[in-house]
């Protein structure tokens, strides 16, 4: 399985999860110019913003720790523009971490909300 293979199954999963807790999936990878999105959820009476961050393990870093200051920035430029286009509502930004092993096993998901202002 390639990265981006492997990328979009933890997306995928992460999705999944995501709408067995009650959220209820808008977008997949919305892009702009920007940055990207990984997934856009409404969850209550809330968007929820998702970063989705895979690793096989926290043996060198935890995945959350790959949203730099820099990643959390272009993720907001394009949350303003998803927001300019379908209207303020309160919102959030979630990170989302999989932690795919080598075997076939499901990813384990460590789900982390408000994660960044």
């Amino acid at each position: 399985m390639t990265a981006a293979e492997s990328g979009r199954a933890g997306e995928q999963a992460v999705a999944r999860y995501l709408e067995a807790k009650g959220y209820r999936v808008l977008e997949h990878n919305f892009r702009v110019r920007e940055g990207e999105i990984d997934l856009i959820a409404t969850h209550r009476d809330m968007i929820v913003f998702v970063e989705v961050k895979q690793r096989r393990s926290a043996a060198f870093a935890f995945p959350a720790e790959a949203v730099t200051a820099k990643k959390r920035a272009r993720l907001r430029a394009a949350a303003a523009l998803w927001m300019a286009d379908h209207g303020e509502v309160p919102a959030r930004f979630d990170v989302v971490e999989v932690f795919q092993g080598l075997s076939d096993k499901a990813p384990r998901i460590h789900h982390i909300e408000n994660a960044f202002m």
